[in-house]
């Protein structure tokens, strides 16, 4: 896809920062050239308070609170806005995971949080997205340059 027909914003799902900054893997370059188009302003990126506690989460849990610092800084300096999770999006998220099962809860409250603000989508590298009504997935690695 031409960054041109992203309208944005997109929730910007921790998998992405994680992939980019993380060991080598397939996903690696496609994340970070969703980030670098972010940081050039060609793709509208916001985060919510679950993107990133759960940046947090991940980094302390494997005692890397320098990636953890550096992550979150980086998700909300590349962000419009950080959205607060609130008592809607986690209804909302009650029933999509009663609709679809095999979705995770943090999944299921990113996709109720971007249904929620009308937002273009998320981008992610999670298929589970997939297939959601009223959902779309911007996939870093079907993103070209402009």
């Amino acid at each position: 896809m031409a960054i041109a027909d992203s309208l944005g914003p997109y929730l910007l799902d921790a998998n992405i920062v994680m992939y980019a900054v993380g060991r080598d893997h397939p996903l690696r370059e496609p994340c970070r050239r969703a980030l670098a188009l972010a940081r050039e302003e060609k793709l509208r990126l916001v985060v919510s308070t679950e993107v990133l506690q759960e940046i947090l989460h991940r980094y302390h849990r494997i005692s890397r609170l320098d990636l953890a610092e550096a992550a979150y800084s980086a998700l909300k300096e590349l962000s419009d806005d950080v959205l607060v999770v609130d008592e809607r999006d986690l209804d909302g998220a009650l029933a999509l995971l009663r609709e679809h099962p095999r979705l995770t809860a943090r999944d299921a409250v990113h996709a109720a949080t971007v249904r929620n603000r009308s937002l273009a989508g998320v981008l992610s590298t999670d298929r589970h997205f997939d297939g959601l009504e009223g959902l779309a997935r911007l996939d870093p690695a079907s993103l070209e340059p402009a």
